[in-house]
């Protein structure tokens, strides 16, 4: 029995496939010449996170997320941070005996295994990480390195004579060729891309009297970076602006502008925002990685129950569905989602969108511009003449927008977008008060989804204790329960958070609610009808996220002050 063999019958033992589907996997693999992991792969009989455990228990490598590997950096001088990353491999320590533990994301890489084994003395072991953990780690370190080089190029050169503008051309009036070798330029560059491995969702550069400071926001909160001499500060800015197209003699009015750049091989889009400020401009970039939307709904949090009552929603053949919450919890990577289920051949997707922010594959997306008189209404106007099956709308912002989407829904389209609501029977009053009459608002709402962003507690420090009695208080038991708190680690730098997670508040409209819709104007009354027709609040959905040890009192206590 070959290697190929072996590992299918592995994959059937862990039922990752069935023992039916295995002959004409081994037939296609020999026909193909590839191996049974790359074809699993590339036809989705699993997945990496799914598919490598497998991979660790038949190698008898143990696997393990890299939040939990305590790395030592110096053993980093081994090996050139290319031969890292074309190989995915990363030194981890030194064993008490003098054994190199080495994580590896290609288990089956004899050839790396080999070089490494040459080029070292010492015996090594090896544990199983995900490639993708590796890539973004290795990123993340060379990026710290570039950036604290900048850093220290930039306190030690200074920027005396940057430019050299032409007299007559106005302040501020600088050739790129000047700037691209300055420590400024170079230091903007590590920024900008420091800010992917960093998972930053937006980058500030803020000038002060003294100093200019540049904070990322991760995981919602903002998080000093690095602090530089104002005097360098014009080198940075014209920098900034020649990147992203903006107008570098410009400094009285806001700007905005565009970078495009690959950054780990992936090509990312920076969204650049300036403000005149008393120091002069701030600059705040949004990060947007256009090319990777492979978000499903257990990516975004939604539970079991809730994905019963949104496939109820999603095979309606017309009306509303509506996502509420404040900016920046994820509303439109939601709606996106949910555009990427409904996609198919047979229906034509329409979207008017400010601005588009992930490009799908058979999608028509169309963009806001306020300049040419392309409005929110204005467009949907026309995509109502494009022969529609399901419209988004981004965001519900006046009264005629709101007026044509809930008129397009009751005419037999399926029409998805966005408010801005403290919750979900929150929308209906929103929607009563934009001028929409409330038999209309009955007739043509599908479902409201309320959404927050909480943030998940770090795998690798967060800490178990029994809940106090203010605790049991606030959750509302009588008997005390394990909990997880933050602690703070090198892996979240010291935060005791890494990443987020979706909390969900879900009204489905079926007849009782669109009977109490039609009739009642007062909000209580319209959020406990909510409930008795089965809807869980967004702290009763986060409650349960504290009691997994996902999300921390604080989170919750969060969502109990809104």
């Amino acid at each position: 029995m070959n290697i190929n063999q072996e590992l299918l019958q592995f994959y059937i033992y862990k039922k990752i496939i069935k023992k039916k589907q295995a002959e004409k996997i081994l037939e296609d693999c020999e026909r193909l010449n590839v191996s049974v992991r790359e074809y699993m792969l590339a036809k989705e009989y699993t997945t990496e996170s799914r598919e490598l455990p497998v991979l660790g228990g038949f190698y008898c490598m143990p696997y393990v997320e890299i939040d939990m590997l305590d790395i030592d950096k110096s053993l980093f001088d081994l090996f050139s941070f290319d031969f890292m990353k074309r190989n995915k491999v990363i030194p981890v320590w030194m064993n008490f005996d003098g054994t190199l533990l080495i994580a590896t994301g290609r288990p089956l890489d004899c050839f790396a295994m080999s070089s490494i084994s040459s080029q070292l003395i010492c015996p090594v072991d090896y544990v199983l990480v995900p490639p993708g953990q590796i890539d973004r780690y290795i990123d993340s370190i060379a990026a710290v390195l570039s950036t604290s080089a900048a850093l220290d190029d930039l306190n030690t050169e200074g920027d005396n004579a940057l430019f050299s503008g032409k007299k007559g051309e106005g302040e501020g009036a600088f050739l790129e060729g000047d700037v691209v070798n300055n420590p400024s330029v170079r230091l903007v560059d590590s920024i900008i891309k420091e800010a992917v491995p960093y998972r930053a969702s937006d980058i500030h550069i803020e000038p002060f009297e003294k100093n200019v400071k540049v904070r990322y926001r991760i995981d919602g909160d903002l998080q000093e970076r690095a602090e530089f001499p104002i005097n360098s500060y014009a080198a940075i800015s014209a920098r900034i602006k020649i990147m992203a197209n903006m107008n570098i003699a410009e400094r009285r009015v806001p700007q905005d502008g565009r970078i495009n750049l690959v950054v780990g091989g992936k090509p990312y889009d920076f969204r650049v925002s300036s403000l005149p400020t008393a120091f002069g401009e701030k600059f705040v970039i949004r990060v947007l990685d256009k090319t990777s939307f492979r978000f499903t709904r257990d990516d975004l949090g939604f539970t079991e129950e809730e994905n019963a009552v949104l496939d109820k929603m999603l095979q309606k053949p017309h009306g509303i569905i509506l996502l509420t919450g404040p900016t920046g919890c994820g509303k439109s990577t939601t709606l996106y989602s949910f555009l990427k289920e409904v996609n198919k051949a047979e229906v034509n997707i329409v979207t008017v969108e400010d601005p588009i922010e992930y490009v799908m594959p058979g999608i028509n997306q169309t963009q806001v511009n306020p300049k040419a008189n392309m409005t929110f209404s204005a467009a949907l106007r026309s995509i109502l003449r494009q022969d529609p099956d399901i419209i988004m709308i981004g965001e519900m912002r006046d009264e005629e927008t709101a007026e044509i989407a809930v008129r397009a829904a009751i005419t037999g389209h399926l029409v998805f977008s966005t408010l801005h609501t403290n919750d979900a029977p929150g929308a209906i009053l929103r929607l009563e008060n934009m001028g929409v009459a409330d038999y209309l608002v009955s007739d043509a709402l599908v479902g409201v989804i309320a959404q927050r962003l909480v943030k998940q507690l770090c795998p690798a420090c967060k800490k178990r204790g029994k809940t106090n009695a203010k605790e049991m208080e606030i959750l509302g038991i009588d008997e005390p329960i394990s909990i997880f708190r933050p602690q703070g680690c090198q892996f979240c730098n010291g935060t005791g958070y890494k990443g987020r997670i979706a909390v969900h508040e879900m009204m489905y409209m079926n007849e009782n609610m669109r009977s109490v819709v039609s009739r009642e104007k007062n909000l209580e009354v319209l959020r406990e009808a909510a409930k008795e027709n089965g809807m869980v609040t967004l702290w009763s959905s986060c409650k349960s996220l504290v009691e997994k040890g996902i999300t921390s009192m604080q989170e919750l206590m969060t969502l109990n002050m809104e």
